[in-house]
């Protein structure tokens, strides 16, 4: 039976990815370098707009959009944001939020923000385009999530504002740079507790139950190409992540988390095996040793195969380096997620 799902899923997403390429549409929407809204600082007239079109394409789509406006600080700016959502209703009151910062920076050096985060909000976009009509076991709450590039204001206002609505969630899915890097990889929280300052009343979660059950599921999808766990390097076990993006506040708060992200473990890069090294594509490093996939002159090298927050993250680069992968990587990414959300099993 499970392997039947298996293939009815399979024919079901092939089919509506060749009907009309949502995703990758809302992607170029939003990060084209001609027609595109480009690139999003927090706090920005860029950043409000994409908050309007996040809006708009959902209501589009037939949703009511939950807007919830917050202001943060900047070296002593005061500034502001807001957090969108929109509920799928399913058979449970029990609900999994899959979340997406919409924000970006390294404008300065060129980037477009379309790994980090246009990534993120097409799989969402894209999501509530398949499931608006889907009888699903439990509810999906997507959320597009404000100013995370400095400091993750929008998950820490979203967790302190809606501390009402989160007694039914049973985890958080964050998207964060799910294309472009070399490798799929999914992780759960680390196993010791991030510095949960930003939630009033801490009870700090590290379950491994998302994270292990979409590997499940992208295995059984993609074999081979499926997500994988990075391996263990210094400071961080197999799987396990930090606390620098959206997840943290959730985690904190107790709720079992999942991380989607594309980069490459197997790069030697700037501070080791850390992930913060995307990709071995010749472009991105002034010279890459293959033995040990490092810098062959670390004193020197600029670039270190790094995508986001650089010259490199935007469409019109990253498609002459990547061709199809973009496409592929996003794809992959949502029917994962469909697949999870519409499995009949999901439990607190």
């Amino acid at each position: 039976m499970k392997y039947l799902l298996t293939l009815c899923l399979l024919f079901s997403f092939s089919k509506s990815v060749l009907a009309d390429d949502f995703a990758w549409q809302k992607l170029t929407e939003l990060t084209d370098e001609t027609s595109g809204i480009g690139a999003r600082p927090a706090g920005s007239d860029k950043e409000k707009e994409t908050a309007a079109w996040i809006k708009n394409q959902w209501q589009l789509l037939g949703y009511t959009v939950n807007e919830f406006p917050f202001g943060f600080s900047i070296k002593g700016q005061k500034l502001t944001s807001e957090n969108l959502s929109i509920t799928i209703k399913g058979q449970s009151e029990e609900t999994i939020v899959i979340g997406a910062h919409y924000d970006s920076t390294g404008e300065k050096q060129g980037s477009l923000g379309t790994t980090d985060n246009g990534s993120g909000v097409a799989a969402i976009l894209d999501l509530a385009n398949r499931l608006k009509e889907q009888k699903l076991p439990i509810t999906v709450r997507l959320v597009a999530l404000g100013a995370e590039e400095f400091g993750l204001q929008g998950s820490k206002a979203y967790v302190g504002q809606q501390q009402e609505s989160l007694k039914h969630v049973v985890g958080m899915i964050n998207l964060d740079t799910i294309i472009g890097g070399d490798k799929l990889y999914v992780h759960s929280a680390h196993e010791t507790p991030y510095k949960c300052k930003a939630v009033s009343k801490p009870n700090y979660n590290s379950s491994t139950k998302l994270r292990d059950e979409l590997l499940s599921i992208s295995k059984d999808l993609f074999t081979e190409n499926s997500h994988q766990l990075h391996p263990a390097f210094e400071g961080y076990p197999q799987g396990q992540t930090g606390s620098w993006s959206d997840h943290s506040p959730f985690a904190c708060s107790g709720m079992p988390i999942a991380y989607l992200e594309a980069t490459n473990f197997a790069i030697d890069g700037h501070s080791g095996n850390d992930g913060y090294s995307q990709t071995t594509h010749k472009e991105a490093w002034n010279c890459l040793k293959q033995d040990g996939l490092t810098a062959c002159d670390r004193d020197t090298e600029k670039k270190w195969g790094m995508i986001w927050h650089t010259e490199f993250d935007r469409l019109d680069k990253l498609t002459v380096m990547f061709k199809d992968r973009l496409k592929s990587q996003l794809t992959q990414n949502i029917d994962v997620l469909e697949a999870f959300v519409k499995q009949p099993n999901i439990q607190r």
